[in-house]
């Protein structure tokens, strides 16, 4: 399996006025195309620092990132558009925008100097909204949708974008749980149909852990993890990560008991 995404001793974090703020180190890890990867940890263990370095909004404090290859210090910022979508938990200020609209931004990498979409794209545009199953929402204006609404607007963006990696913070937040269910199982589809690095960070690990080809757990306890799922419980590091206070995990049943 192809090897899209890799990390070579990286340093994550944040540069100050007073030096570096160092979230996490030493991360060393692959992502693979067609393989749908969770990233699951507690608030403030660096899930979305994480993802910001791996999509290029931070730079890495030290170490390597390589996509498709290539350092991403190297890319351009049109070669990146066209290499990696991204769905962030910051919301984007679209007043006076459609549904329509907002997903056809995905295509502004291939669009003219004009930002004129040409008929390809527009029904690239329609078939992502069709996929998230909004088709019905297209000519709402972005202000009026609900936050789930509006979060399966921006994952069809990044479906529209069509790049072979897709990164989404926190996709499912807003959902109800049969949409949650929803969501992940076409972002499963996508990179097995479409060959597609699939990386996410989420807080429903019961889903995440049926649904999974590999799970990245992150903890400032124990640093970085990666693995399939049934490999990470039957070795007991889910129990390391999950078996905390009042909460434990059981690993037989892959359920979380409170104890």
């Amino acid at each position: 399996m192809a090897v899209t995404i890799s990390t070579e001793k990286l340093t994550i974090g944040y540069r100050t006025n007073k030096g570096d703020r160092v979230i996490e180190e030493g991360i060393s890890l692959t992502l693979n195309a067609g393989e749908l990867n969770c990233l699951i940890g507690p608030n403030g263990a660096g899930k979305s620092t994480l993802m910001k370095t791996l999509s290029g909004f931070l730079p890495p404090l030290s170490g390597d990132v390589v996509i498709e290859g290539k350092p991403l210090q190297s890319y351009s910022g049109m070669e990146l558009a066209k290499t990696v979508s991204v769905v962030l938990t910051e919301r984007l200020s679209v007043e006076n925008m459609t549904v329509r609209e907002l997903v056809g931004l995905g295509r502004s990498p291939y669009a003219d100097f004009w930002g004129s979409l040409s008929s390809k794209d527009k029904e690239v545009v329609a078939e992502s909204l069709n996929l998230v199953g909004i088709s019905e929402l297209s000519e709402r204006n972005v202000v009026s949708l609900s936050d789930g609404e509006r979060q399966k607007a921006m994952i069809a963006k990044a479906i529209a974008q069509e790049t072979p990696v897709i990164i989404l913070d926190e996709p499912t937040a807003f959902l109800d749980y049969p949409s949650k269910a929803e969501i992940m199982k076409l972002l499963k589809s996508l990179a097995i149909s479409k060959s597609k690095t699939v990386f996410l960070s989420t807080h429903d690990l019961e889903i995440a852990f049926q649904i999974a080809d590999r799970l990245i757990l992150m903890d400032n306890d124990h640093g970085v993890t990666a693995g399939a799922t049934a490999q990470l419980a039957a070795n007991g590091t889910l129990n390391r990560y999950f078996d905390k206070g009042c909460v434990r995990f059981d690993a037989a049943t892959m359920r979380f008991l409170i104890s």
